[in-house]
């Protein structure tokens, strides 16, 4: 997941959430109503206390590096590891106490879990173990919360990744959007929400 497509998805998630009646905090890096980075638990831990309780949790942020496998160093592999699997991870672990009885988590995996693509086995194998963790962990989260996972193909509006992804067919990030409700307002858990 590239933040240029995290972006683009948070963007639609938190107007498609607003116009449904929800009130949204945004949070990012850099912007938003609060910033942490999904890397670092210590900035967690105060963007959850400085929130307070809330229902849900979306998130589409967590970077991947994207190459050739003989030319994808142990750093790439830990720098994609410690952004989008061990960053979720620790969004889900850090909001636990603050999250309400049956609140919900949703997380983001990609395409690539089941159509990989030349230069994404880094992205193939983050992308499998963040769903592992989602349905593993809908099993053990207390207070009937849930966890659900999007997986969405490239966007329509990240033209500049199409070339990468040949014969795939983009998606809208709206559509997108409608996933993440899907997960937050519906009943399911351990779900892998395919976009």
């Amino acid at each position: 997941m590239s933040s240029v497509q995290a972006e683009t998805i948070g963007k639609e998630v938190s107007k498609g959430l607003e116009k449904s009646g929800h009130e949204v905090i945004r949070v990012s890096r850099s912007s938003g109503d609060f910033n942490a980075d999904i890397q670092d638990k210590s900035s967690l831990e105060k963007l959850f206390k400085s929130v307070g309780n809330f229902d849900a949790v979306a998130n589409a942020a967590g970077d991947v590096k994207f190459g050739p496998l003989e030319n994808s160093t142990d750093q790439d592999f830990e720098f994609s590891f410690g952004s989008k699997l061990m960053g979720q991870i620790n969004i889900v672990r850090t909001a636990l106490p603050f999250i309400n009885d049956n609140g919900s988590f949703t997380l983001i995996s990609g395409i690539l879990t089941d159509e990989p693509i030349a230069g994404g086995i880094i992205g193939t194998t983050v992308n499998g173990a963040v769903e592992g963790f989602v349905k593993a962990s809908s099993y053990e989260l207390p207070r009937n919360i849930r966890i659900n996972c999007i997986s969405p193909t490239v966007l329509a509006e990240a033209v500049d990744y199409h070339p990468f992804f040949p014969g795939f067919i983009p998606v809208e990030a709206w559509k997108v959007a409608k996933a993440y409700e899907k997960s937050i307002a519906g009943v399911f858990n351990g779900r892998i929400i395919k976009v």
